[in-house]
């Protein structure tokens, strides 16, 4: 095997950049909804249980498509994942334009749950193919930091579209939807695995390959279950995930009750916060992938590093006792910045600590296991605030949560040790 020096060319990075941009246009689409949110209250009378209906059934529907797409991925690759995925999701996110009920988008948004929930699947996936051990962390960084761009192009574009151009609020989603046609055109004249893309110059490949990967072989849900690694990545996702599913669904409203903000005004408040989960995510990407390059192993590298996140995390406790809205948006974004970072250390455990054929199962069940967690916080927060009336509890939570993941994570995979599989089911 030729040495893995600095090759020639960059077609991995066009592909990152692809993936990029499938999970921006993935946020967009989940998330025009939320900045919609206050006005359709208004319009039709919503409670904010039934809010919570709306977003705790589209995270069961997403841990549900999470294990399917984690079991089929691993079979039809991510090229034709990523087709299903997106086809599947634009589908639910147009049918929204024909309901007004709680109850009618709840139903509408369950084919958009079950493709979106292909997204990181398919992704890091295709990041496992295309990215040896030492970029992985930062490919992930930075097609992970798509979130918060979605997140931040998100209440500029429908604010624009509905408070600026006093368009319909439907149009909002005709629009945001009719990118993703144009997505899934590039992915598939451009995407192939590495070995079978033209354009690939001779040292990329070789530096690609450069870690031999065992790619033969099959593994199911029970057989993955088996390793303590699967129940470490799975409990981080679940103290974890709820904390972000929560601040994409809520914080329009939040901002709306606590300081009395409109869809024309909330835009520049959530702009922020998602800048700074960008820089998070790339930072948290790099950190751990420069400890690597100095020889750091991999398991302490990615630990010490969701740990420097945590501690980040720690200030949105206070969130809700802020003197003003930026003191507010300060300490949200700081936890979106830590909340990206140490994801993006946790999504690199499938790829680290199991062979290809098992990461897209694993994904799955860690998704799952997430997307349960974030069912019970959206409930839990609907009920909450019909009944008390406040953000506090939520926040506090939101800040111990990822001291709480690391300890958990380390405590059933102290050693990081990798997972070994051999032969088929």
């Amino acid at each position: 095997m030729p040495a893995a020096v600095k090759p020639r060319g960059r077609i991995r990075w066009i592909v990152c950049g692809l993936l990029f941009a499938a999970v921006v246009l993935s946020y967009i689409d989940r998330l025009v909804l939320g900045v919609l949110k206050p006005q359709l209250t208004s319009l039709y009378g919503w409670t904010n249980n039934g809010y919570g209906d709306i977003t705790g059934y589209f995270q069961v529907c997403y841990g549900l498509g999470f294990l399917f797409f984690g079991w089929l991925i691993d079979r039809i690759g991510a090229r034709a994942g990523y087709v299903l995925a997106m086809g599947m999701w634009t589908v639910g996110h147009f049918a929204q334009v024909l309901v007004t009920s709680t109850l009618g988008f709840t139903i509408a948004r369950i084919p958009l749950a079950l493709g979106e929930a292909g997204t990181y699947p398919a992704a890091l996936a295709a990041v496992s193919r295309w990215f040896p051990k030492k970029e992985r962390a930062l490919a992930i960084g930075i097609f992970n930091a798509g979130a918060n761009v979605g997140a931040i192009v998100t209440p500029m574009l429908v604010s624009f579209l509905v408070a600026g151009l006093l368009l319909d609020w439907r149009w909002a989603f005709i629009i945001t939807g009719s990118f993703n046609l144009v997505w899934l055109a590039a992915w598939i004249m451009f995407y192939r695995n590495p070995a079978d893309h033209r354009t690939l110059t001779t040292e990329e490949r070789a530096y690609i390959e450069s870690e031999p990967a065992e790619d033969v072989g099959r593994a199911g849900f029970f057989r993955v279950l088996r390793h303590r690694q699967t129940w470490a990545y799975m409990s981080g996702r679940f103290l974890i995930d709820p904390v972000w599913w929560t601040f994409l669904f809520w914080l329009p409203d939040f901002f709306s009750k606590q300081y009395g903000y409109d869809l024309k005004s909330f835009g520049p408040p959530l702009v922020a916060i998602y800048l700074l989960a960008d820089v998070g995510a790339i930072a948290g990407g790099w950190t751990s992938s420069h400890l690597l390059k100095r020889g750091v192993a991999t398991g302490r590298a990615r630990k010490w590093t969701m740990f420097g996140c945590a501690l980040f995390a720690l200030p949105v406790m206070f969130a809700v006792q802020a003197s003003n809205i930026w003191v507010a948006v300060a300490f949200i974004g700081l936890a979106c910045a830590a909340h990206q970072g140490f994801s993006t250390n946790l999504f690199a455990m499938p790829g680290d600590l199991f062979p290809r054929y098992a990461q897209g199962t694993l994904i799955g069940l860690g998704g799952f296991a997430g997307a349960a967690g974030g069912f019970i916080a959206s409930k839990s927060l609907g009920v909450l605030l019909d009944t008390v009336g406040s953000y506090e509890p939520f926040f506090i939570a939101c800040g111990l949560a990822y001291l709480v993941a690391l300890l958990v994570t380390h405590l059933i995979n102290p050693r990081y040790a990798e997972v070994r599989m051999n032969g088929a089911t």
